[in-house]
């Protein structure tokens, strides 16, 4: 019995997110689905991190434990065979036993991407927030700044279980411009459920003057005032990546 560290892209558009759910499709439910189809008879795939209903992926991280006399590349073009179109696995390597996806992990990473225009775009409305009028980088950036670093984040999202901290350290955040598109690129050691849709969304209402200059520094400075209330829609949202100690590199 082999442990396989399995990296994966999807559109989450039609899914209910990463996480299985009973009746509904998830991520988790077509991935297992498709191993079951080459011969996995394992019970759960574990996964690096929960993406909500409508988010996408570019390096979303999991796991799997099977039997399998071929080489890697062999069972990656198996699972792909079997897996819808929304879905890829982009590569498959060897883990060591102890791996696990998310408890392994030293930071995750996630795109939210936004564009300007005053109509829709239905080639982009699947991947990203429209928002008009144009927002100001120069802006934004000056808020992500003040994210970097150990924060309690509790008024931005709740933890994976209750009780759990809401303490987080942001390694790095920053909105890119490019042509009628803003990016927001931040990386975490973890984040909250809804943070990065949350602290999104702040930092738009603030750019759009309907929140203060300094809402911000007061959430992070006193989170347990209030929790704010307003998430980005999920269609701009992508976890780009996952990384391990030098340990589980290269496996």
């Amino acid at each position: 019995m082999e442990r396989y560290k399995l990296t994966l892209a999807y559109d989450g558009t039609d899914f209910y997110g990463s996480q299985r759910q009973a009746n509904k499709p998830t991520i988790q439910l077509a991935l297992e689905k498709a191993l079951n189809g080459i011969g996995w008879s394992g019970s759960s795939v574990s996964f690096a991190g929960r993406t909500d209903t409508g988010v996408h992926a570019s390096g979303q991280v999991a796991s799997v434990e099977m039997e399998w006399r071929h080489t890697g590349g062999e069972l990656l073009k198996a699972i792909n065979a079997k897996l819808p179109q929304e879905i890829s696995v982009l590569f498959v390597e060897q883990a060591p036993p102890h791996f696990h996806p998310r408890f392994s992990a030293s930071s995750r990473s996630y795109r939210y991407r936004i564009y300007h225009q005053p109509v829709r775009d239905p080639q982009r409305e699947r991947y990203a927030w429209r928002i008009w009028p144009a927002l100001e980088a120069t802006m934004l950036n000056k808020l992500a700044a003040d994210l970097v670093g150990t924060h309690d984040f509790a008024a931005f999202g709740t933890p994976p279980r209750s009780g759990q901290s809401t303490i987080r350290e942001v390694m790095a955040a920053e909105w890119i411009e490019s042509d009628d598109e803003v990016v927001f690129c931040v990386k975490a050691n973890a984040f909250l459920y809804h943070m990065v849709r949350r602290l999104v969304f702040a930092q738009v209402a603030i750019a759009q003057g309907r929140e203060p200059d300094n809402a911000l520094q007061d959430l992070l400075g006193a989170p347990k005032r209030r929790t704010f209330a307003g998430l980005a829609p999920a269609c701009g949202l992508t976890l780009t990546n996952v990384t391990y100690p030098d340990q589980f590199r290269n496996i």
